[in-house]
């Protein structure tokens, strides 16, 4: 039994061995802060590297030491504060570029490594589970996350920016340390292949926004009975900025927001989610009761400043 036992514990140490060397080698250490450096992962074989935003703290002699031992200069191409995430480009980079795993086959009590460079040798590495999975999310930052992973992984001084692997290797996330206090979470790689799209083709990501300030409410009982509504709240609209979008809409100071997009909205996480990228321009029918009428607006969506 002993030797049962301990030749499959030392085929898991070897297994877990194989993967951190595995997603070490496309890990780098970023040096773009003065104290402790941060970690990123090699996305593509032309030189684009993935790490945290609040890690790059400056925007000039920046520098990667790679899996190889060189230490290569690096530019910063573009940065979302909203989601954490940076995009940085180095030339002759070379290294192995991450392979993604799909959101849908990270589960509750998967296993996960944390993996981090943030020395100038070895990668270090972290391990624990998936403990929860979240969301939509919105972040404090004002990102939206298509999921928000939180593990039990150490995240060490220096691992953010880095990836948040799982037993086969393939990058579920990178790893942030400032996006939920006490918590250690990784931004998902869904949401991460999105922003990078977005920064590498538009050099920021768009959001758009309606100019209205609000606040949940239940919606009447009478109202949702004769309207036939299945939601039991609703966001009243408390401000509407003058010539804002809302405003050149129609929408008004006192309206009950029900849908948009023919999506309920329930909060303000609702209509941020509702929000994304791809509705800004776009002319988008909004119900709302009013005077205690159901009635729909037009409105075209803003691009968040």
């Amino acid at each position: 039994m002993n030797a049962t036992g301990g030749g499959f514990l030392l085929g898991l140490s070897n297994d877990l061995a194989e993967v951190v060397e595995r997603a070490g080698s496309h890990v780098v250490r970023v040096n773009a802060r003065r104290r402790v450096p941060g970690s990123g992962v090699i996305w593509s074989a032309d030189g684009v590297v993935v790490t945290a935003d609040h890690v790059v703290e400056v925007e000039e002699g920046i520098t990667l030491n790679l899996p190889d031992g060189r230490e290569v200069p690096a530019e910063l191409v573009a940065r979302d504060p909203g989601t954490d995430l940076a995009v940085l480009r180095a030339q002759g980079l070379g290294g192995t570029p991450a392979e993604l795993a799909e959101l849908s086959t990270v589960k509750v009590g998967n296993l996960v490594l944390a993996v981090g460079r943030p020395g100038e040798d070895s990668p270090m590495a972290s391990i624990g589970i998936v403990s929860a999975l979240t969301g939509p999310w919105r972040t404090w930052r004002g990102g939206m996350l298509d999921r928000l992973i939180q593990t039990d992984v150490t995240l060490y001084p220096g691992f953010s920016g880095g990836p948040l692997v799982d037993a086969a290797g393939k990058v579920a996330g990178i790893n942030s340390s400032i996006l939920a206090r006490g918590m250690s979470v990784a931004i998902p790689a869904e949401t991460v292949r999105g922003v990078v799209q977005a920064l590498l083709t538009q050099g920021r990501v768009r959001r758009g926004y309606l100019g209205v300030s609000s606040q949940p409410v239940p919606v009447p009982t009478s109202l949702a009975q004769s309207f036939s509504l299945a939601q039991a709240i609703g966001l009243l609209v408390v401000g509407v900025e003058p010539g804002g979008p809302a405003d050149k809409g129609g929408l008004m100071l006192g309206d009950l927001i029900i849908t948009l997009a023919g999506q309920p909205v329930q909060d303000a996480e609702d209509l941020q989610r509702l929000l994304g990228p791809k509705s800004v321009g776009v002319a988008t029918p909004i119900r709302i009761i009013r005077g205690g009428q159901l009635m729909e607006v037009i409105v075209t969506v803003g691009e968040r400043p």
